[in-house]
């Protein structure tokens, strides 16, 4: 997955968007918390994911939504790679 793209995947009935940034690699929820708008058809600028709806934006490192009319946060996943993969941790719990 190269540098500055994103990826959306389901997992568990979960979208999740994965971003890849310089900082290393980036999950979130795949809904903007203003009015619903799949993030995956955003952009992605450095750290802040862009909503295609309204231009809200997100701190994909810690869900803050930067800008309005998003107030409330995105929900985020801990993302690590292990070899070719990118493992998304919902939970507390394990990998």
């Amino acid at each position: 997955m190269p540098q500055g793209k994103t990826l959306c995947v389901e997992v568990e009935g979960r979208e999740v968007l994965v971003c890849h940034t310089a900082e290393g690699y980036f999950a979130v929820e795949n809904q903007c918390t203003h009015a619903q708008a799949r993030l995956c058809e955003g952009k992605l600028k450095g750290h802040r994911i862009l909503c295609p709806l309204h231009g809200a934006a997100f701190d994909i490192r810690d869900g803050t939504a930067l800008t309005r009319p998003a107030s409330a946060p995105l929900k985020t996943y801990v993302a690590r790679v292990i070899g070719d993969a990118i493992e998304v941790l919902f939970d507390r719990g394990e990998y």
